[in-house]
């Protein structure tokens, strides 16, 4: 629409011309025979009229004029054709535009040009735009390190879908935990037309480590000089993004701007917004040299095979090594030496319009990139204050932030029609399963969320943990939903060693969680959490794959398979490592049992020995675990002779048992079939059995359920005839499937289940 506006102006300036210049030029000659009435001298001489001199100047004017005439008229009939040619194509002009290119912004590539119309600049031009291809594929390169970076990466990746309408490749120069990271959430994404490739950070470290960096970005922060040298030789171009970038506008505008480079232009820069490069910050301030106020590297249009040619690794590292003798270090990592180098080579840059890197660091002159919401392109959170800086509009960019942060990115799941994409083996698997199912099938949905791919964060939040060099360190493992956030501070007092917790939440929930982690000071302490989310899809709780989840990711030899409504004992952790040696987990298929009680309060003076447990079940206080709802679940444990009990004893198994056991990292995962409520846990004891393992009652650990309201799941059970239905049916296959898979010694858990 703007472009056809723009076009109407043109088309309106254009009829004017061709209107007035004739009127105007007949006037003037006219004009120029007469004032007031009277005729005006067009010579000096004209008051002699019967001068020769006067004759022939009059005459050469005359010609002059004439031939002037037949110009104006000549670039008229001219300016009219073309005119009526715009006319008659303009309509197709437009719907080509839209259907094959995308807008752009027209850069100047000129400073003086840029900083004389800041603002201006942010409107489109029409006429032939370098088009972007509907397929073409766009390349981006983001260097990532560590826990926090990662989810940066996230939110920038969720702006830059959110509005693409191209193929994407990215290029990610990661750490191992980055990579850990990243790899699975991109599989678990399963994005349509988006491919990832991992560069390894850590062997690039040797590049760059001899550069010293005061920069909060660490050695990290230099990488981006490196990437000619990283990224594949065949890659001709690519846009180079900081993590804390969001973007407002399709990525394929900015990917167009390298079809405006000219000459030896090979790198796409927003100029410096702040004075930093100037430096007159502060007294005695003294920044790298710069071109003026320097350019900002958060956005970054690279033409790799030129800079490849031009020997850029060389020309970096001798301006690093000069400068780096008087200034000793760099303070703004890589930036510093782009802008030394680009003082020297200033015919190297393309300088881009601002509101490709809006800045949003204090004191910086970012407000002159923007007039309007619809001017604004890519914003750059680059102050280490982030969403805390001071800006005359940071409500607005604080909110636009939060938007793509909280954002459901399961919707961003959505095809590229017309666009071929390369075949997905896990997506071609996940959509054979899903055909085999019956869709009239009452139990459709049960089966559907076996198969679903839930995307997966990984180590939401810091994780620091080497497990004990003895071989004895043991994980808690538990999964829970937002519901029960209130239950980890306190698991955190009464286990001190290392957790691993699968999150069940949507996107902003997420938030919502990393808000609360944030602001507790038992959260804060503790590095030994493994916080992994398993994002919101489908209508069940898919509990076992939570557990699996959780299970999956832990560092230690061996693990207490708990709940989150469970407080454990104090000391446990440490009893039970001392267990795992005495009892030679390490040698023997043992699942050794933590015997669980509950109680019906929300206020409870937690016992601190057996003893003092013992006394409370006497008094009420305390219950042996779903004595009263499900005795069957928990009764092989033998509570009566856990009560004298001072030495391991073992159990067998019984239908329907689901006790809480440490086990070796290496057992079955649980069938994830069970979703919701019902035979989850009772499952997995039974597949243990299955597999030889021997119940073993511990006699002086425990632990404690605490009371809470009932789960959406729970109530969809009981009220729900069609869902009992299913679970049983599911039951049913599942012990069909043990017997193919163990035999003769399987058909126990028919007969238990039909005599149970």
């Amino acid at each position: 629409m703007l472009g056809i506006c723009r076009g109407r102006r043109k088309f309106l300036a254009a009829s004017l011309t061709v209107l007035f210049v004739p009127a105007i030029t007949w006037i003037y000659l006219f004009a120029g025979s007469f004032e007031d009435g009277k005729p005006v001298s067009l010579s000096p001489l004209e008051s002699q009229p019967h001068s020769p001199r006067y004759t022939a100047s009059s005459q050469r004017e005359r010609e002059s004029l004439e031939v002037r005439m037949r110009e104006v008229e000549e670039e008229n009939r001219v300016l009219r054709k073309q005119l009526s040619l715009a006319q008659s194509r303009s309509p197709s002009h437009h719907r080509g535009n839209h259907s094959k290119t995308y807008s752009m912004e027209e850069g100047t590539g000129d400073s003086e040009s840029l900083r004389a119309g800041i603002v201006a600049g942010n409107s489109s031009e029409c006429g032939q735009q370098p088009a972007v291809e509907k397929c073409e594929t766009i390349h981006v390169a983001i260097v990532c390190a560590g826990y926090n970076a990662s989810r940066d990466v996230v939110t920038l990746v969720k702006s830059v879908l959110f509005h693409r309408r191209n193929p994407l490749h990215f290029h990610l120069i990661a750490d191992a935990i980055a990579k850990q990271i990243l790899a699975t959430l991109f599989q678990t994404w399963m994005v349509p037309a988006v491919r990832i490739d991992f560069y390894d950070a850590d062997e690039l470290k040797s590049e760059v480590s001899w550069i010293p960096n005061k920069h909060y970005s660490g050695i990290y922060g230099l990488m981006k000089l490196v990437l000619t040298k990283t990224l594949p030789s065949n890659l001709e171009r690519v846009i180079v993004l900081d993590t804390d970038i969001t973007f407002a506008t399709d990525i394929a505008e900015l990917w167009a701007v390298f079809h405006k480079f000219k000459g030896q232009q090979v790198l796409g820069l927003v100029e410096n917004q702040s004075d930093w490069y100037l430096g007159n910050l502060w007294k005695n301030h003294r920044p790298w040299p710069a071109l003026g106020r320097g350019y900002n590297t958060g956005v970054i249009l690279l033409l790799l095979d030129k800079l490849r040619k031009m020997k850029w690794e060389q020309m970096w590292r001798l301006t690093a090594e000069r400068e780096l003798m008087s200034m000793l270090s760099t303070s703004l990592a890589d930036q510093d030496i782009f802008n030394a180098v680009i003082k020297q080579n200033p015919f190297l840059v393309y300088q881009l319009p601002c509101f490709w890197n809006v800045q949003l660091s204090d004191h910086t002159r970012s407000e002159q990139c923007y007039r309007d919401v619809s001017d604004l392109k890519v914003i750059h959170w680059n102050s280490p204050k982030k969403l805390r800086v001071k800006n005359k509009h940071v409500e607005f960019f604080r909110n636009l932030y939060l938007t793509f942060l909280e954002y459901d990115g399961n919707l961003l799941r959505r095809e590229l029609f017309g666009c071929p994409s390369e075949a997905d083996v896990n997506s071609e698997n996940l959509q054979k399963q899903l055909s085999e199912l019956d869709e009239d099938d009452l139990c459709y949905e049960f089966r559907r969320e076996r198969f679903t791919v839930h995307r997966t964060h990984l180590y939401f939040l810091h994780y620091e943990y080497e497990p004990a060099s003895d071989n004895t360190d043991v994980t808690l493992v538990a999964q829970l939903s937002m519901d029960r956030l209130q239950m980890l501070e306190a698991i955190c007092k009464h286990w001190e060693g290392p957790i691993s917790l699968a999150l069940y939440l949507s996107d902003a929930e997420a938030q919502q969680f990393l808000r609360y982690a944030q602001g507790s000071e038992v959260l804060m302490s503790r590095h030994n959490v493994g916080y992994h989310i398993v994002y919101k899809e489908g209508q069940f709780y898919p509990v076992n794959l939570l557990r699996n989840v959780a299970m999956k990711h832990i560092s230690t030899p061996y693990m207490f398979l708990s709940d989150i409504d469970f407080l454990p004992m104090y000391g446990l952790y440490e009893y039970l490592r001392k267990s795992v040696t005495q009892l030679d987990l390490a040698n023997t298929k043992k699942a050794l049992i933590v015997p669980a009680f509950e109680t019906l309060r929300y206020r409870l003076s937690f016992p601190k020995s057996k003893a003092e447990l013992l006394s409370m079940l006497d008094m009420g206080t305390l219950f042996t675990f779903r004595y009263h709802v499900w005795t069957k679940g928990h009764a092989p444990t033998n509570f009566a002779k856990w009560r004298t009990a001072t030495t391991p004893y073992r159990v067998e198994w019984e239908a329907d048992f689901e006790p809480y056991v440490v086990v070796r990292k290496d057992c079955p995962e649980y069938d994830r079939r069970f979703v919701g409520f019902g035979w989850n846990k009772v499952a997995h004891i039974m597949e243990l059995d299955a597999q030889e393992y021997e119940f073993t009652v511990l006699p002086n650990a425990y632990m404690i359920h605490m009371p809470h309201a009932p789960s959406f799941d729970i109530t969809k059970f009981r009220s729900n005839k069609q869902y009992r239905i299913c679970l049983k049916t599911l039951k049913e296959e599942f012990q069909q499937d043990m017997s193919r898979h163990y035999g003769f010694a399987a058909l126990k858990y028919l007969t238990a289940e039909n005599n149970s």
